[in-house]
């Protein structure tokens, strides 16, 4: 322990080889309160000592004392979050604050949130018959939340991370066959978005980036389509326009012949329908847009992707479930992992091997017997 005078603090090693600094310094209240620091070197909590001792000297209180969980959420929401996050992860988080953090841990004090206090609340929404997804939502907005927090040197750990999140049972993917898809695919050949099936099932886009593509990023003639964006409706908001799900999904996808045709034909029936639609048309340069012109509700696409399976008699699947055929028929057809993962515009491997392993008895096979085959020859 350091030799300093009653009122400079003390700096000594801690069991588990961090350096820890504690002294007392002022709350807001004008009463005074231990704090403690730490770093990875005795220098380096000294530092941080010593810039808690200058405000106490200086008459500043230390602001950490101030924030509750509600305060620190409602500044952390606006002043950084709103300016990094997606759209619809800002509005997920808003909603978490809104309807459960702030309500059950916005009057606890920042620096005394602890551990057990997460898990019990986080049970307690559980218990409550929260879904288990819903509650990791709620769990990720706490964390990520204090995590700026730390940064912010307000709090010494993150106790939401040291909590572990609900288990998430992932639905089973079901996929159409290769049959039931051009059986599907021809029952929709009629309908005015049929473009938008044929390239759904082709390349595997998401519903939000199928709705907010634009023709400036389709290349016809090269035959590549550009995934820049996404739209959804989210709460308070109407459909909003943002970034893909991640940096790999903004991606450049090579259209299969068949896709590029149907786009053709499509591009085609769309003027037909500016000019039929008249004053009425509203330019959005969409690609995939209703007859007058407008974003499609996402909503009513599901509708009409349900009308036409049940049309075409094939087995019920959720819209999303034509991504999953996508990524099915290009494994079945012994198309790289790792290229169906850029196809998709999947953030890592393992989410592709994770999803779609099922589907792949036969490369696990052709990988064995191609080992086999090495072996042999070097024997």
């Amino acid at each position: 322990m350091s030799a300093r005078a009653n009122g400079e603090g003390s700096v000594y090693l801690r069991q588990d080889g961090r350096w820890s600094a504690a002294a007392y310094v002022l709350r807001p209240d004008g009463g005074r309160v231990r704090r403690q620091v730490y770093g990875r070197t005795r220098a380096e909590a000294s530092q941080k000592l010593t810039v808690l001792l200058s405000k106490t000297a200086a008459g500043i209180p230390l602001a950490g004392e101030a924030w509750t969980v509600r305060s620190y959420a409602d500044h952390w929401l606006e002043t950084v979050a709103r300016a990094r996050l997606r759209p619809a992860t800002w509005t997920n988080y808003s909603y978490a604050v809104r309807v459960h953090i702030g309500p059950s841990l916005g009057s606890v004090r920042l620096r005394s949130l602890t551990p057990a206090r997460v898990r019990r609340f986080l049970a307690e929404r559980t218990e409550a018959g929260l879904a288990a997804n819903s509650v990791r939502i709620i769990h990720a907005t706490l964390r990520t939340m204090l995590a700026e927090a730390v940064r912010d040197e307000l709090v010494e750990r993150n106790v939401a991370s040291i909590v572990r999140g609900p288990r998430i049972d992932h639905e089973e993917v079901r996929p159409w066959s290769l049959d039931e898809a051009a059986t599907f695919l021809a029952a929709a050949r009629e309908h005015r978005l049929s473009a938008l099936f044929a390239v759904g099932v082709a390349v595997g886009l998401r519903r939000g980036e199928l709705l907010a593509l634009v023709w400036d990023d389709v290349d016809l003639d090269g035959g590549i389509l550009r995934v820049r964006r996404t739209v959804q409706r989210l709460r308070g908001q109407g459909l909003v326009f943002g970034p893909p799900k991640s940096i790999r999904s903004r991606r450049s996808i090579p259209l299969p012949e068949s896709s590029r045709a149907a786009l053709l034909s499509y591009r085609e029936r769309q003027e037909v329908e500016r000019l039929t639609a008249g004053d009425s048309w509203q330019e959005s340069g969409l690609v995939f847009t209703t007859s007058v012109g407008t974003v499609v509700e996402p909503r009513n696409l599901s509708r009409i992707f349900e009308h036409l399976v049940e049309r075409s008699g094939v087995r019920r699947i959720r819209f999303h479930d034509l991504r999953h055929t996508c990524a099915s028929l290009l494994l079945a057809q012994g198309v790289s992992p790792r290229v169906v993962m850029d196809v998709l515009g999947h953030s890592q491997l393992s989410i592709t091997m994770d999803l779609y392993s099922h589907v792949m008895p036969s490369a696990l096979r052709d990988a064995a017997d191609a080992m086999d085959r090495a072996l042999s020859g070097s024997r």
